[in-house]
Parts: structure tokens; sequence; C-alpha cells
């Protein structure tokens, strides 16, 4: 993908996976407890304030009150976590405005490794 991300100037909505891409995968049952990989909070936080944040995961919702209360406890930026979903490949389906801006991107990380592309935002 290289080492940049160019994005129009307009809020945004970020979508992440949790487990793998956020967390360790399966750190809550490896280690017992749930573990942010590094580089997430800062990424996190260097997002502007008028961006939306979704967390998506596979775990049940038995699951929420112990993410929730770790990522408080971490003061992890979101806005709303989905719960429950398919183990499967996650498709976003978007449109492009008539300027040629895509309205969605897609990135893919190894597991355990937060590595993301530096954001450069253009109109």
């Amino acid at each position: 993908m290289g080492d940049s991300l160019i994005l129009s100037t307009l809020p945004k909505t970020w979508v992440f996976d949790l487990d793998g891409t956020l967390l360790k995968h399966n750190g809550y049952k490896i280690d017992g407890h749930d573990s942010l990989l590094p580089g997430v909070k800062e990424y996190l936080d260097r997002l502007p304030h008028d961006d939306f944040i979704i967390f998506l995961t596979a775990r049940d919702e038995e699951y929420r009150k112990d993410i929730v209360e770790f990522l408080s406890e971490h003061a992890v930026r979101y806005d709303h976590i989905v719960f429950g979903l398919p183990y499967g490949e996650r498709i976003v389906v978007n449109d492009r405005k008539p300027s040629g801006i895509d309205m969605s991107i897609a990135i893919n990380l190894d597991r355990n490794v937060f590595s993301m592309p530096e954001i450069k935002n253009v109109l």
C-alpha cells in the first residue's frame, strides 16, 4: 500500500477490527487479559475529533463489559463497537464521489502488527 495514505480533508469513518488488529489476537484467552498492540493508542489519538471510530469483533456480547472496561482503562478513543460478527471477511461497499474520491479504502495488516501508513490529507 505504500508509506502514506492520501485522504480528503472530509470527516471520516474509521472501521477497525479488534483482535489481531488493535488488540493481541486471543490475548484474553492466552494471557488471561487483553493488551493493546504497540502504536494503537497513539494512532487513534492522532485521528481528528470529527472522525467517527467503529470497532468490529467476532466476540459475543458476553465480552462487551470486559472490552468496554479495558478500552476505558486505557483511554482508547472510539464511538461504537459491534459484537458477534462472523469470522469471515469484512466487505465494505461504498460509492465514488463525482469528484473522483473513493469513499471506501481497505487496509489489511499482518496479525498482531499495527503498522498503519502515514495519513496525508488533500482536498
